[in-house]
């Protein structure tokens, strides 16, 4: 089958129209028509090669909604006519420990969507059937494709880490990722502290779900919250005090990124050991997982902020997230 679709030739270049064929299907596979394809900033990574492994040319897109329109014979609980979502990954070997276990996303033979293949800024995409997650009745697809990579980066150590509704949890950075722990944390009953370094954002900030918003340029206003928080979520990708935030954290308290802070991270040993708190990361999480956020979000009506593009516009869809200017989530219908 041909696919058309928008692709970029070099690091820095623009998405331009590109044509490729999908080839056979295989028996485990399906083929998804896409409706809609969030933009996430690890598509700008990618295109511009900034973790080493993209191969040229490269079509973006891994927030993907669309409709099944081919499967193999050997696909299970899926068929031609359902609605899916696929996310950051499109495949794993189903047999390793991790993928027995529950882990599919720990697979280290996993396949990314935008990793040596091509995405979703395209008529079609392909994946094994693991991956498609049917989506609930009722949902908003044209707001639903974030929560398959944004949304499920920051469901996933949340649900994880055990956190309770009685908790005073943190989020650093509010923008794609952030905004979506907040209305997570929200509706999980937790008490939501949010570190920002714009200050114009905080009425915004208090109405998508914190109690408090915290200054993280003003060391007073970080004193402020030493010692009371469980859980501290990072979703920047940027180096920053991190003495701070572990100062914030109550005893036993975890500091977790999901943002992917290209510098070595600095924290002090002593920092650790005296509150007996600890430092973790995770990607995102399994196919069950994600199947689980979306029936959370779907009972709490839990969506993204979302802007809306045309397809063929995705160069100014770029160019806006790249200004900073996205607010919070930015889709592309087909």
């Amino acid at each position: 089958m041909k696919v058309n679709a928008y692709a970029v030739n070099e690091p820095k270049g623009r998405l331009e129209p590109f044509s490729y064929e999908l080839g056979k299907l295989s028996p485990e596979n399906i083929d998804i028509k896409v409706s809609y394809c969030g933009v996430c900033h690890s598509d700008i990574n990618m295109m511009n090669n900034e973790w080493g492994m993209t191969q040229y040319p490269i079509v973006p897109g891994h927030e993907i909604i669309g409709e099944i329109v081919a499967a193999g014979n050997a696909v299970k609980n899926l068929k031609v006519g359902d609605i899916v979502g696929l996310g950051w990954m499109s495949s794993s070997c189903m047999s390793c420990s991790e993928c027995m276990s529950g882990d599919h996303n720990l697979c280290s033979n996993s396949e990314g969507t935008i990793i040596g293949r091509h995405g979703g800024f395209a008529e079609y995409v392909r994946s094994h059937w693991s991956w498609a997650i049917p989506i609930p009745k009722g949902m908003d697809l044209s707001k639903t494709g974030p929560l398959l990579c944004g949304g499920i980066t920051v469901f996933s150590p949340l649900f994880s880490s055990n956190i309770k509704p009685t908790d005073s949890v943190g989020v650093i950075g509010i923008g794609g990722l952030g905004h979506l722990a907040l209305k997570f944390l929200k509706h999980w009953g937790c008490d939501v502290i949010a570190f920002s370094s714009n200050p114009s954002k905080k009425n915004e900030i208090l109405s998508m779900g914190a109690n408090k918003v915290i200054d993280s340029k003003d060391s007073e206003d970080l004193k402020s919250v030493a010692g009371k928080l469980k859980f501290i979520l990072n979703t920047t990708n940027v180096s920053l005090d991190w003495d701070s935030y572990l100062t914030a954290l109550s005893p036993k308290g975890k500091l977790h990124t999901v943002g992917a802070v290209l510098e070595p991270m600095e924290i002090p040993a002593f920092s650790l050991i005296m509150g007996d708190k600890s430092v973790g990361g995770s990607p995102i999480g399994s196919p069950e997982l994600i199947r689980l956020m979306l029936e959370f979000c779907n009972r709490h009506n839990i969506y993204p902020n979302t802007e809306e593009f045309l397809m063929e516009n995705a160069n100014e869809a770029i160019e806006h997230l790249n200004q900073g200017k996205a607010r919070y989530r930015i889709v592309l219908k087909n």
